[in-house]
């Protein structure tokens, strides 16, 4: 999903979940993951909406559900 709808879709925040393993990904997909609090698959966790958040998932998108709070 574009970093443009995601950022129109969500006024509060985003729900944020890994679906995809982090193994075999650059080191700093995964300190970017680590930045975010997600640790295991399946993990899901509340993060505000502020230009740092979408920019850690415009880097690490392909890995993550996101869904408006």
């Amino acid at each position: 999903m574009p970093i443009a709808k995601i950022a129109e879709a969500a006024k509060n925040g985003f729900v944020i979940t890994l679906r995809r393993s982090p193994i075999g990904t650059p080191q700093k997909h995964r300190r970017v993951l680590s930045g975010l609090g997600l640790r295991k698959i399946r993990q899901t966790v509340t993060r505000p909406n502020t230009p740092q958040v979408r920019g850690m998932i415009g880097k690490v998108g392909y890995l993550l559900e996101v869904q408006p709070q």
